[in-house]
């Protein structure tokens, strides 16, 4: 008597789980609070339209993970020539600025020492 109501509570909830857990890639045609209320009010229809139709399946899951994304590898793409050369430009002129900025300090500096040399103090 209380299988079905039972079985269809247990159905809604996995659903309403998995709709929650899912990743923003692993969702189709409706957003994941869309699906949520459609499982909401539609129990079991919602739930079985989720699992044929908003959920995208084409995606291979890490299981070896466990959800933590810290211990997903990440996928390494392989640099340019260009890339690199533009790396490597990049970290010349933030050399060149930081050469720059440490030289105006430096100049500010001897500037506030000369102001405050004894001989220019008595007068």
């Amino acid at each position: 008597m209380y299988l079905i109501p039972a079985l269809d509570l247990l159905v809604m909830v996995f659903a309403l789980v998995d709709i929650i857990r899912a990743d923003r890639w692993s969702i189709r045609h409706l957003d994941k609070s869309i699906w949520i209320i459609i499982v909401i009010l539609l129990p079991l229809i919602g739930a079985v339209l989720w699992f044929i139709l908003g959920r995208d399946y084409g995606q291979a899951v890490d299981r070896g993970s466990f959800g933590d994304p810290r211990r997903r590898e990440a996928v390494v793409q392989p640099e340019s020539s260009t890339e690199r050369e533009l790396a490597a430009l990049e970290r010349e002129i933030a050399q060149y600025e930081q050469d720059d900025r440490i030289r105006r300090l430096e100049a500010k500096l001897r500037a506030r020492q000369g102001e405050n040399t004894p001989e220019n103090s008595e007068s």
